[in-house]
């Protein structure tokens, strides 16, 4: 499991989404983007579906889990 703390784009509550990872501000999830991504989708089409989700936090994301 990724390890997420030191990634100022994602946040995580206990007591939100089970606990889960979210994009900072939101309530989606960390995984739908890998998710999405493995299903084919492209980063613009996240956006698209995910709004509140921004482009520097989707980078972020990804930069952080490149780099791990």
């Amino acid at each position: 499991m990724m390890d997420w703390s030191a990634c100022s784009a994602v946040e995580r509550d206990l007591e939100r989404v089970s606990g889960a990872w979210v994009f900072r501000g939101t309530r989606v999830p960390v995984a739908a983007l890998f998710e999405n991504l493995e299903d084919g989708a492209s980063v613009s089409d996240f956006l698209e579906w995910f709004l509140g989700v921004t482009d520097e936090q989707v980078r972020a994301v990804l930069d952080h889990s490149y780099e791990r």
